[in-house]
């Protein structure tokens, strides 16, 4: 079974240590590694390296946030670790490093890698760089990483699940941890074996406030238009607020635009939607700039309000759903993947929700998280992008 360590210290071969005294007598062939952005990568790397040697595969990358069983910190201090022995399911790595050069395309070749190598329904764990360029600030959009993967892949069948590196919740900047170093726009995608599959439950917290509206103009990521109107004065009178010019932050705070999927008209159900987080709003232009570009002219769209009482409800609902899937099961590692505006320090609620996972997931289940800017999951037939949600899988023997 694999095992989980910990640390958290302002000296990064101090956390590794701490690490390995959690970790028990595992000797590990792979570790799946993420760090607070406090740390250099560099400085993580030579710790694991010096600690555990020079033939041990590393891979995962920044967070802003480490969650684990009896704790959860986001002070950009936090190592967590997860450890794989040589009895256990090794994945095998796949990596690309040419995001810089175009998310769709890179998408596409690590797509085509993996149609060779996973065998069909194949669970893969990929974790990417979300942050392009730091100022001014431009994200890798995880839509076009996706969307080029599920082109490269041609058809060909896997369980897609992952989610995009930050440094902290401000976005300052991000990096992943390839298998041998730290990188930069990359993404590395980790193939388990066919003796194991997942069960992944998204957990929500986001109610529409709006009817239907109709994108009318929107370029890229940026809205500027919702059913003739500009998108922010639409936004701003629907949720009784105004905005200063330097207060647009703000916005991301309070609500998303979210798409319903299937019946427009059947009953709400949070799993229905697909949200998309506000970046920045500009009241020059009155336009909104979402996470991701996969909007487009014609989309319909709600504005959602986040709520914190139903975010801490469809945890409590999703963890007892997937319980119940690992009573007679072989759990090997549970691991949640938690958009960073659900922390406390963002979201404003009194309960910490990642506490509620930890707390609450089967005991008996190896279980370590961490803090995102997008998570990815199978999702209405396919995988694709997901705002605001918290990502919890189980991997287990099949």
């Amino acid at each position: 079974m694999v095992a989980i360590g910990h640390g958290r210290s302002v000296s990064a071969a101090t956390a590794i240590e701490q690490c390995r005294a959690t970790l028990g007598n595992i000797v590990p062939q792979l570790l799946l590694v993420f760090c607070g952005g406090k740390h250099e990568g560099s400085d993580v790397v030579e710790a694991l390296r010096t600690t555990f040697g020079d033939a041990v595969a590393i891979v995962g990358g920044s967070a802003a946030g480490v969650i684990w069983r009896d704790g959860l910190g986001y002070s950009g201090l936090e190592v967590g670790v997860v450890a794989f022995g040589a009895e256990d399911a090794l994945p095998q790595i796949l990596v690309n490093r040419d995001l810089r050069q175009g998310e769709r395309a890179a998408g596409f070749s690590l797509g085509q890698k993996l149609a060779e190598t996973a065998e069909q329904d194949s669970v893969v764990l990929m974790f990417y760089d979300s942050v392009a360029d730091p100022s001014p600030l431009r994200l890798h959009p995880a839509s076009d990483l996706v969307e080029g993967l599920q082109s490269g892949l041609a058809g060909h069948r896997i369980r897609l699940i992952g989610g995009g590196t930050l440094t902290d919740m401000n976005l300052s900047d991000a990096w992943v941890l390839d298998g041998t170093s730290v990188a930069k726009h990359a993404a590395v995608a980790l193939v388990f074996p066919s003796s194991l599959k997942d069960e992944t439950v998204i957990l929500h917290g986001c109610r529409p406030v709006s009817t239907f509206m109709e994108i009318t103009r929107i370029e890229g990521a940026e809205v500027f238009e919702l059913d003739g109107r500009p998108a922010l004065e639409v936004i701003e009178q629907m949720l009784g607020v105004t905005l200063g010019a330097t207060s647009s932050h703000d916005l991301s705070l309070i609500a998303t635009l979210g798409e319903k999927q299937g019946d427009p008209y059947a009953a709400y159900d949070e799993n229905s939607y697909v949200n998309r987080l506000i970046l920045r709003a500009n009241r020059t232009t009155g336009s909104i700039t979402l996470f991701e570009r996969d909007f487009r002219l014609g989309t319909r769209v709600q504005i959602m309000s986040r709520d914190n009482a139903l975010m801490l409800d469809s945890v409590r609902n999703g963890i007892s759903a997937i319980n119940q899937t690992q009573r007679d099961g072989q759990p090997l590692l549970a691991i949640y993947i938690d958009c960073a505006g659900r922390a406390s320090a963002r979201s404003g609620a009194a309960i910490e929700e990642a506490r509620l996972v930890a707390d609450h997931l089967d005991p008996s289940i190896p279980f370590l998280g961490f803090y995102s800017g997008v998570e990815i999951a199978p999702f209405d037939g396919y995988s694709r992008p997901l705002d605001w949600t918290g990502l919890l899988t189980v991997l287990s023997a099949r």
